[in-house]
């Protein structure tokens, strides 16, 4: 993969790529939406806790591929209502451990569930 940030395009206001190139025939994994569940069905009330666990959960699913976070090209983050933004930062930043894939951040009116208010969909590729 090959990370860019285009001269000319502002710098990324956060741990992101603006671009990565992926080349031809390696394989791709798309995951569906990850939500802050644990594994025992748990739905954390605080909403930094869920994208915590909605990032373990993506990294469950990649290790289950043999891919890592290093692997991920795009992630789109879901959020219902007020999210701590520092925390949330705080939280990707650790968990992405100096990887930046490409990424958009949306504010929604609901997900499938009214415990939840994040959810995060991911693609990965490798070699």
């Amino acid at each position: 993969m090959i990370l860019r940030n285009p001269t000319g395009v502002h710098a990324p206001v956060a741990d992101y790529s603006h671009q990565i190139e992926v080349p031809a025939g390696g394989r791709w994994l798309v995951l569906s939406g990850q939500i802050g569940m644990t594994p025992d069905g748990t739905v954390p009330g605080d909403p930094v806790e869920q994208i915590t666990e909605a990032l373990a959960n993506i990294s469950r699913n990649l290790e289950a591929a043999g891919m890592t976070v290093r692997d991920l090209v795009k992630l789109t983050f879901y959020l219902v209502g007020a999210v701590d933004a520092a925390g949330r930062r705080a939280a990707v930043t650790t968990w992405l451990g100096g990887h930046e894939p490409c990424t958009t951040l949306l504010h929604v009116s609901a997900l499938a569930d009214p415990a939840l208010v994040v959810e995060i969909d991911a693609w990965a590729y490798t070699a």
